[in-house]
């Protein structure tokens, strides 16, 4: 009975492991769409929004506080 019981725990971690992984990859196409500069390694080395901040700064030229409303638009509190 316990080893059906840890059965179902591994499979709910692995079912939310597996929507975390679709929705990060979501929130990823949605950063390249907006920004088209990131390549898909950039992309997927993002760490966190304060490193998106400072990539779209980088790679657009905006002064940090305009990057950080963008990706706060665009994030609408999802993380990355």
């Amino acid at each position: 009975m316990a080893n059906a019981s840890s059965n179902a725990a591994s499979n709910t971690n692995a079912a939310t492991g597996q929507a975390t992984a679709e929705a990060k990859q979501i929130i990823l196409k949605e950063i390249g769409s907006k920004w088209g500069k990131f390549s898909e390694q950039e992309l997927s080395a993002l760490k966190d929004r304060d490193d998106l901040v400072t990539q779209v700064v980088a790679k657009y030229g905006l002064e940090k506080s305009q990057a950080q409303r963008d990706v706060d638009a665009l994030m609408k509190g999802r993380q990355i």
